[in-house]
């Protein structure tokens, strides 16, 4: 005979499994009275659990859908297809679920039981997809930064910067940011003093827990706004305004949220703001689009168009000759 907590448990189990269960199904089932399955059915339902109960000899006990999610009781196999599909969300995440996926993964991964450990990593080594985002993620390090937030713990991880150089890394973090393509981490660098926005693809260790820390006040209220300002922008030699003669919804399509901002200017325009270490590559990318577009800022890039524009305007005078690597010049 089960306790009474660990035979609701398995009732409740046994309502998500199947549709709809007899009474006599569920007593041989948990090896009890119709009796006391019709006094634990009234015990979830005191809970919160809808339960609607059908008279008769083809009649039974079904779940229904109520206010909360009642707790999923998974057997091995189900676990590892759940925790699988978590992790394949969380590296490669679907519009507004990546964050709520690597949480969930690390709830799941917490209590995930010893003995299928092994062949979850197993499993999870074992399957690639193609065509994924640039800079994978391992969602074990994303798991341990979620970890991380939640329980306030001081986190130490390798960590190679965009310069090359690799170090070790003693945060405190706050917030994980999913831009579509990469995640980044929002974090106070103890050693640095300072706020720091980690790609979290570059870091070369699963982030290791320490000692509980006390929140300190965040840099912005937006923190996704804030990752975007920082990634987008600051560690550029030039901050690049343009004026794109397109629809906001166009433009979203084009330029990924980790290479610029963008905002409406009207119905048909968009301002998009980004930053560069070289002025030509966004030129040849604004070109390559084939729409109209404005140089708001910086002056420098629109020297740099004129004087890209004064070149092409010389290639398109010069005719070439019928023999290669000889041009015929103008007469004057």
């Amino acid at each position: 005979m089960l306790e009474t907590s660990a035979r609701l448990l398995q009732l409740l189990s046994l309502l998500q499994l199947r549709r709809e269960w007899t009474g006599a199904a569920l007593a041989e089932r948990l090896s009890i009275t119709e009796r006391t399955v019709r006094r634990d059915i009234g015990k979830l339902r005191t809970l919160g659990y809808p339960i609607s109960a059908s008279p008769g000899i083809a009649g039974g006990y079904q779940l229904g859908a109520g206010a909360q999610l009642p707790p999923l009781l998974l057997d091995d196999d189900e676990a590892l297809a759940v925790a699988l599909g978590l992790a394949a969300v969380a590296t490669g995440p679907v519009t507004g679920i990546g964050e709520a996926s690597v949480r969930a993964l690390a709830k799941l991964e917490q209590v995930l039981p010893g003995r299928l450990r092994p062949k979850f990593s197993a499993l999870r080594q074992s399957v690639s997809t193609l065509a994924g985002p640039p800079g994978g993620v391992d969602p074990g390090i994303l798991t341990a930064f979620s970890a991380g937030i939640t329980e306030h713990r001081v986190l130490s991880f390798r960590y190679t910067a965009a310069d090359g150089g690799s170090g070790r890394r003693v945060v405190e973090p706050y917030r994980l940011v999913g831009t579509g393509r990469r995640w980044y981490a929002v974090a106070w660098d103890l050693d640095r003093s300072d706020w720091r926005t980690f790609r979290v693809d570059r870091c070369t260790s699963t982030p290791a827990p320490r000692g509980r820390f006390t929140p300190r006040p965040l840099p912005a209220r937006d923190l996704a706004a804030y990752v975007q300002e920082s990634i987008t922008r600051n560690p550029y030699r030039y901050s690049v305004v343009v004026r794109l003669a397109a629809p906001l919804a166009a433009v979203a399509e084009r330029v990924p949220p980790d290479v610029a901002s963008i905002e409406a200017d009207g119905p048909g325009h968009t301002i998009v703001r980004g930053g560069w270490d070289s002025l030509d590559l966004p030129l040849i990318n604004l070109t390559a689009w084939g729409v109209p577009f404005e140089i708001l800022d910086p002056p420098e890039m629109r020297e740099r168009a004129r004087s890209v524009v004064s070149l092409l305007q010389r290639a398109i005078e010069i005719p070439p000759t019928a023999e290669s690597g000889k041009t015929v010049r103008p007469s004057h």
